[in-house]
């Protein structure tokens, strides 16, 4: 066991763990933030994305010591002032969830894309959420919500 300060959607939270436990564990048990969700345990499904210093990260790979040097943001940190951010929003609007599992990480994952291609053909957003899976097969709601948080965005900027 050790003591690991996190930088977890802006706060320094300060936790005891193993540095092998996963950071989606620390997350999730030990700092209450239930928003991050156990898909697969492997990585495959992205039910469990975070950002790492802004990048589309799979929580169950990374072990809490290395995610203690990283800045990061979990769902729960995405909305700031009560506001939601543009891919919340779009996700919302688009109605692109029904079960609501893979949410977290859709949202989390289309994030990063955005972040990376600010203005995505189809196409690249379907090859960057790759590796995220709807058990509910809302992907195409999925690719328009991701399209018009692009557009949101965009218009944000431009204010």
């Amino acid at each position: 066991m050790g003591d690991f300060v996190l930088n977890v959607n802006g706060a320094q939270l300060r936790v005891s763990a193993s540095s092998e436990e996963t950071l989606l564990s620390v997350l999730r048990n030990r700092l209450n933030l239930t928003g991050t969700k156990y898909g697969c345990g492997e990585g495959q499904c992205g039910a469990c994305t975070v950002l790492l210093d802004g990048r589309s990260t799979r929580s169950c790979l990374v072990s809490v010591e290395t995610a203690a040097k990283a800045k990061i943001v979990t769902i729960e940190g995405l909305e700031q002032d009560g506001k939601l951010s543009p891919v919340q929003q779009a996700f919302l609007d688009e109605g692109a969830f029904q079960c609501g599992y893979c949410t977290s990480g859709m949202i989390l994952g289309a994030t990063s894309l955005l972040h990376e291609q600010h203005h995505p053909t189809e196409e690249q957003i379907v090859e960057g959420m790759e590796g995220h899976i709807c058990r509910c097969g809302t992907y195409p709601r999925i690719v328009e919500a991701i399209k018009r948080a692009s557009r949101l965005s965009a218009q944000g900027a431009s204010r």
